[in-house]
């Protein structure tokens, strides 16, 4: 098993180092056949690349007003004392990003449906956009409906539909005789990802728990039980697996989709070279040129994997603007009784991941 993550990796970083600059120009969501979009982002511009900086007129919406956040996401209800987490804007090196506008969302995805894939972290995005477009249509009808283990935030007036489907590892995990079993080449549950408008997955977190935390007792692939394995190696294998399943069941010309990727932790200040601390406390971002961590190998996976699927899917690079980002957990700032640095305050860096999404879907 050391030999064949070693081989993997290997060729993860080979690849990526020669794929990688190719995948952004030509797969990313700011590429267009012209050499401007509609907001004036250069084809050539890499949104991701940026730094952050203050903005008076942040942040987009009141965390008071809107009524769609989570306990676990709402800082300032548990008295979050600081507010300069919520006044960070991304600005990109070479070009600005449109600023959001609610009414323009809803009406270019009038009688749309928009779904969101995946853990905890697509939970996060989901209520993040809701707010946002909320913020613009505050006396807007909506609805929240619960059923078979998907959540709507519908807005009737336009017949928008956010939906959620929560699923940690988007490969199936069944329970079976000799206990629960996560099944690395099996996708039965996609079937309710089927004739979305647009899908934005999300998977990493879960494949990192261990003994109490972990929800399953064996993996599997083909014929194969294993009581454990490298969990990058399974990650591979899980997230080419839903690769598979894009190319042969989404239909690029009616469903736009895009990976959320990976979102970070902060609870190893080492990452930042500050080993003696966590999230907790943490008041601004990191802002040096290159976070110290460097790539994760989570998304060299994913780079590896998105290289393959020959469908069009967009990669919301989210991994490096978010390490900069270890003031903007919740902390004990939440009804979670353990400390949070996986997590996101709202409003706050989600909204970032959204305005991403969006410049990408109105351009």
């Amino acid at each position: 098993m050391g030999f064949l993550f070693l081989s993997l990796l290997l060729l993860f970083s080979v690849e990526t180092k020669a794929k990688t600059e190719h995948f952004f120009l030509n797969n990313t969501s700011t590429s267009t056949s012209s050499s401007n979009s509609i907001n004036g982002i250069k084809s050539s511009c890499n949104i991701y690349s940026g730094k952050w900086v203050y903005d008076s007129s942040y942040p987009l919406y009141d965390s008071s007003n809107c009524p769609f956040i989570d306990n676990e996401f709402n800082c300032q209800k548990y008295k979050r004392p600081d507010n300069l987490y919520l006044k960070y804007r991304w600005q990109p090196f070479s070009c600005n990003l449109p600023r959001f506008n609610g009414l323009v969302f809803l009406e270019k995805y009038k009688g749309k449906n928009i779904m969101f894939v995946g853990d905890s972290l697509s939970l996060n995005m989901w209520e993040s956009l809701a707010c946002m477009i909320h913020s613009w249509v505050p006396n807007a009808k909506t609805a929240v409906i619960r059923k078979e283990g998907i959540a709507e935030i519908v807005f009737l007036d336009y017949g928008v539909r956010l939906l959620l489907y929560r699923t940690p590892y988007l490969v199936d995990m069944v329970r079976e005789n000799v206990g629960t079993i996560l099944k690395l080449d099996s996708i039965t549950s996609g079937n309710a990802w089927r004739g979305m408008d647009v899908l934005i997955f999300n998977s990493w977190h879960w494949w990192t728990h261990t003994k109490s935390s972990q929800p399953w007792d064996y993996m599997q692939e083909g014929n194969k039980v294993f009581k454990d394995m490298n969990r990058l190696v399974a990650y591979y294998k899980g997230m080419y697996t839903w690769a598979k399943w894009v190319d042969r069941n989404v239909d690029s010309s009616k469903t736009k989709v895009f990976f959320q990727g990976i979102s970070p932790t902060h609870y190893e200040g080492k990452d930042w070279n500050d080993p003696t601390k966590s999230c907790k406390n943490e008041k601004q971002p990191f802002f040096g040129m290159r976070y110290p961590a460097g790539t994760t190998q989570a998304a060299i996976v994913v780079n590896k994997v998105l290289s393959r699927i020959k469908k069009s899917v967009h990669l919301l690079d989210i991994t490096t603007l978010s390490q900069y980002r270890k003031d903007a957990h919740p902390t004990s700032y939440s009804d979670h009784n353990t400390l949070d640095c996986s997590h996101w305050c709202l409003p706050g860096l989600p909204d970032t991941w959204n305005l991403l999404l969006y410049t990408s879907l109105i351009s």
